[in-house]
C-alpha cells in the first residue's frame, strides 16, 4: 500500500482521539493530515465554549425536480458478512434519492436516531457542543419521504462514503443529482462507519474503525465493489427489492466516491462493466487500476496542493496514466479532505473551524462538477464545463 495514502487517508486511532470534537458533529473522520496544533486548539475551544444549540441545514437542491426518499434493507444470502462473520449474511442499509414531484411527501430525516446516537457516542463530543442525537438526526436534508415520482427513467448513479462515514455524509449531492434527473443509491457499508441501522431496527457499530493491523484498504475498496455490485443487481434484476425501481434506466449507470468510497468506485468500474462512468472524490486508489482495466470515463475531483497535483506524491498519476476512457483530473483550490461531502458545512453550522474553501463552495463546486461529468457520460448532454477553466469556478484547476 502507498505510504502517503496510509498517511493521509488512514486515521490512526491517536488522531481520533485528538479529534474527537471536531468530527463528531458529523459522524465523520477527519484526515490524519490536521496540523496538531489546530487539532489542540480546536479541541480546547470547544471544550470552553458555552453550550450552544446546533441546527444543521444541508443546501437545497438546484435542479427542477424534488428529491424523493425511500430507505431500504438488503441481504446477501449467498455472501457473509467480510467484517463480522458471525452475524451472518451481508446486511446493507440503502438510502434511495430520486426525482420527486415538488409539494408531496413529508420531510426526510438525516439520519436515524440510533445511527445519530453511535456518531456522538463514537467521537465523544463535548456537551458544549449542542449537538445531541435528536438535532443532529433532524438536519433539514431537502429530502421528502414517500414523495410522489416523476415519470420517466433515468440513470442510476450509486454513491459510496468515506471509510467512517455513515451514508449521510454525501446527501447533499445525492439530494442534487436527483433534482436533475437521477436515480441515486446511498450505500451503508455496514460495519465500516459509526453505524447504519440495519433492517432488524439495530444500529451496526464500527468493527474496522480502529485500523486493526489486518485491515487492507485493497480488500476493503474490493468489498465494497461487491456491495455496490449487490445492490445494482437487487435494483435492475428480477423481483427488484425497491418499489420505485422501475425509474432506473438500467443502462446508464454510474458510481461516484468520497475517500475510500472513490478508490471503491474504480474497484467496482474494474469488475462490473455495468457501471459506465466513475468519480473518485479525494481518494487515494487501492489498488491504481492497471492500463486496460478502465475504458470508461472516469472523473478525478480532489483538493490541492501535492496528493492531487500533477507528479504529486499519491497515486493519481499512475492511475490518471493508467485510465483508457474520457477522462478529467481536477483539482480545487482551499480544499480539505472533506469539502466534498456534506462534513465540511456540518462543522460550520457547529461552529468549528473549517479549511479555506467555504465550506457552501465546497458544496456547490461538488455537486456542479459531479453532475456535469454524469450529463456528459450518462446522458449524452456536453458541458461547457468539464472543457476547461471557468470563470465561475476560480478555484477549479484542470490538472490534465
Amino acid at each position: 500500500m502507498n505510504t502517503t495514502s496510509n498517511r493521509k487517508r488512514r486515521i490512526s486511532a491517536v488522531a481520533i482521539l485528538a479529534l474527537a470534537a471536531s468530527v463528531a458533529a458529523t459522524g465523520t473522520g477527519l484526515a490524519a493530515t490536521t496540523p496538531p496544533a489546530t487539532v489542540h486548539a480546536t479541541a480546547a475551544t470547544a471544550a470552553a465554549a458555552p453550550t450552544r444549540s446546533f441546527q444543521g441545514t444541508l443546501p437545497a437542491p438546484t435542479g427542477p425536480y424534488a428529491a424523493g426518499e425511500d430507505v431500504i434493507h438488503l441481504t446477501d444470502t449467498n455472501r457473509p458478512d467480510p467484517w463480522v462473520p458471525s452475524s451472518g449474511p451481508r446486511q446493507l442499509t440503502v438510502t434511495m434519492v430520486y426525482p420527486a414531484v415538488p409539494g408531496t411527501g413529508t420531510p426526510a430525516p438525516y439520519m436515524t436516531l440510533g445511527e445519530a446516537a453511535g456518531v456522538l457516542q463514537r467521537r465523544k463530543l463535548p456537551a458544549s457542543s449542542g449537538v445531541t442525537p435528536q438535532n443532529l438526526a433532524g438536519v433539514t436534508t431537502h429530502a421528502f419521504g414517500g414523495a410522489r415520482p416523476q415519470s420517466g427513467k433515468y440513470p442510476l448513479v450509486v454513491l459510496s462514503a468515506a471509510y467512517e462515514n455513515p451514508r449521510m455524509t454525501l446527501t447533499s449531492l445525492a439530494t442534487d443529482l436527483a433534482s436533475h434527473g437521477y436515480v441515486v443509491a446511498l450505500v451503508g457499508h455496514t460495519y465500516e462507519d459509526s453505524g447504519e441501522t440495519l433492517a432488524n431496527g439495530q444500529t451496526s457499530p464500527c468493527a474496522i474503525c480502529d485500523g486493526p493491523a489486518w485491515l487492507d484498504f485493497d480488500s476493503l475498496a474490493a468489498s465494497r465493489a461487491l456491495d455496490v455490485s449487490f445492490v445494482i443487481d437487487r435494483l435492475t434484476q428480477g423481483n427488484t427489492a425497491w418499489r420505485l425501481a422501475h425509474l432506473i434506466d438500467k443502462h446508464e449507470i454510474g458510481m461516484a466516491g468520497h475517500s475510500i468510497g472513490g478508490a471503491a468506485a474504480a474497484a467496482t468500474m474494474i469488475a462490473d462493466p455495468r457501471v459506465r462512468a466513475g468519480v473518485n472524490m479525494d481518494g487515494s486508489f487501492h489498488p491504481a487500476p492497471m492500463p486496460g482495466q478502465i475504458n470508461r470515463p472516469f472523473l478525478m475531483l480532489g483538493a490541492p496542493p501535492s496528493d492531487h497535483s500533477a507528479g504529486g506524491g499519491d497515486n493519481w498519476e499512475q492511475a490518471w496514466a493508467a485510465l483508457g476512457g474520457y477522462k478529467k483530473w481536477l483539482t480545487v483550490a482551499g480544499a480539505d479532505h472533506f469539502s466534498f461531502s456534506d462534513l465540511d458545512l456540518l462543522l460550520e453550522e457547529a461552529g468549528f473551524p473549517t479549511p479555506p474553501l467555504s465550506p457552501e463552495r465546497g458544496v456547490v463546486i461538488t455537486r456542479e462538477y459531479v453532475t456535469a461529468f454524469f450529463d456528459q457520460t450518462l446522458k449524452g448532454i456536453h458541458s461547457p464545463l468539464l472543457d476547461g477553466p471557468s470563470p465561475n469556478n476560480p478555484e477549479v484547476l484542470f490538472q490534465h
